[in-house]
């Protein structure tokens, strides 16, 4: 049987919250990392959305893939579908991505893409609007600058550089 991969990109790169057998840097090529869901849940309410990261058209992005053993993977997906799907505004995907291992390996592995055709799709918002849903926005996961912090934080650990990112943190850590 082979291994299932799971690529995350957001809180998943910090708080996976499954079991995993190995957590491997990789990148995944067509897609790039943004603020560009409304939180309704986890970062916010429908009331007062926060932001979240999706992945949306259009470049790459790094990230990291979780390799997971056979006999986890239904209660991994279970897992990862209650959490990601809970207003069905991203589309689960099987996507190749390339580990940034020695060798290049490219896997395929399940991951979560932002559905643009979904109500709390925000698309490019300017950083300065990102800024104020974001600093005013908390919901069942927590607020979310501290979201919003908390990735970029591991993002500068990983060595992955985001401008927009860093733009938001440097302004939410005053």
């Amino acid at each position: 049987m082979r291994d299932l991969w799971i690529f995350g990109y957001g809180s998943l790169i910090w708080r996976p919250g499954f079991t995993f057998e190995q957590a491997i840097p990789a990148i995944l090529h067509g897609v790039h990392r943004s603020l560009c869901v409304y939180s309704w849940v986890h970062r916010g309410t429908q009331e007062n959305p926060g932001l979240v990261f999706g992945l949306d058209k259009g470049g790459a992005c790094i990230g990291r893939a979780f390799r997971i053993a056979p006999q986890n993977w239904q209660a991994t997906l279970e897992y990862l579908r209650e959490r990601e799907q809970q207003t069905m505004v991203y589309l689960e995907a099987h996507r190749r991505v390339r580990l940034l291992d020695d060798e290049g390996t490219k896997v395929r592995a399940v991951t979560f893409v932002a559905d643009q055709k979904h109500e709390q799709y925000a698309g490019a918002l300017p950083l300065d609007k990102q800024l104020q849903i974001v600093k005013g926005a908390v919901g069942r996961s927590g607020a979310n600058p501290e979201y919003v912090l908390n990735t970029h934080a591991h993002m500068k650990e990983m060595g992955i550089k985001d401008q927009n990112v860093e733009w938001l943190a440097r302004r939410l850590a005053l």
